[in-house]
């Protein structure tokens, strides 16, 4: 019996499956909502048997048939992006999907731009990026839902492998008018005696807190935020000194006011910024060269949006 759908209709019940909405899903994979209906209107006719319950109110349901096939569906596509990554290894040429992860904290910076020269300079690829804390990035990797990511080497499981590009020490960071502004560096200790805004992420604050524990003080935790742009808006305007290692090309925060960067006294752990992924994941010619392309982009400096050291 001839097969009478595409990969494409099953990317476009997946993502309505996964969405539960035809309208959430049309942002998702930047198809019209009219265009993902017909595909699953197609897929239901062809399979037999109703995928989804309509609910008005509630957008879409899976059918218990529907939850069954979207498992299937989901072998399926990774089955056949198995088949690019092999066409594109046998030709030697990178082409397929790449899926990256990029820690939250700093995709806004780096991702985007890193993204657009790759795919300029590997055009057959087709990179889908995923921002992300720590912990997500772990699990993601392990189901194969992400191929690579940028990230820290934060707890890094013995099962995946960190590739490093650079080192990254940690600074403080403060509003104009702060008491500590004007000085050339500070000491943890004397941070501890003044308001934290906390990057409050997982593994991120365990290991900002671990410098207030190496010296046995505690800090005043003022805030709390998970989202890097919302700490630096919140030192700015005075709410507390925060803490990070990224180093943004201009010392603005969102909000347009002014921020002073201050190196730590002492000799507190740097990050090493790095891509992660499993551990025979530079197997496919796709991966390998995202990671070569990132390496090269550190060797020249020109990682975009941030001050770094290499390593």
């Amino acid at each position: 019996m001839p097969i009478r759908y595409t990969l494409r209709q099953l990317e476009y019940f997946v993502a309505v499956g996964e969405a539960g909405s035809i309208a959430v899903a049309s942002e998702k994979v930047n198809v019209s909502s009219p265009s993902i209906s017909a595909a699953i209107s197609q897929l239901e006719k062809e399979f037999g048997l109703p995928l989804f319950v309509r609910q008005h109110a509630q957008g879409l349901s899976l059918t218990q048939a529907g939850r069954a096939m979207l498992e299937q569906a989901h072998v399926v596509l990774r089955e056949a992006e198995g088949l690019m990554d092999l066409a594109g290894n046998i030709v030697g040429v990178a082409r397929g999907p790449l899926n990256v992860g990029c820690l939250s904290t700093f995709a806004q910076m780096i991702l985007p731009s890193i993204r657009r020269k790759f795919e300029d300079s590997f055009p057959e690829v087709r990179v889908r990026q995923f921002e992300l804390n720590q912990a997500d990035i772990f699990s993601k990797i392990r189901r194969a839902e992400i191929d690579i990511a940028l990230t820290y080497n934060l707890d890094i499981p013995a099962d995946l492998r960190f590739v490093s590009l650079a080192e990254l020490p940690p600074y403080a960071l403060v509003c104009e008018d702060h008491r500590l502004a004007k000085l050339p560096f500070v000491s943890v200790d004397m941070l501890a005696d003044h308001p934290m805004v906390l990057l409050d992420l997982p593994f991120s604050s365990e290991y900002f807190l671990s410098f207030f524990q190496k010296i046995g003080k505690k800090p005043y935790i003022a805030e709390k935020t998970k989202d890097m742009a919302v700490m630096r808006s919140l030192v700015a305007n005075g709410y507390g000194f925060g803490l990070a290692n990224i180093k943004p090309l201009n010392n603005l925060s969102p909000d347009g006011k002014p921020l002073r960067t201050i190196p730590l006294l002492g000799d507190e752990r740097p990050m090493r910024l790095g891509l992660l992924m499993a551990t025979d994941a530079d197997n496919t010619i796709s991966v390998k060269s995202f990671i070569d392309y990132c390496v090269e982009l550190v060797k020249e400096n020109a990682l975009p949006g941030i001050e770094i050291k290499s390593k």
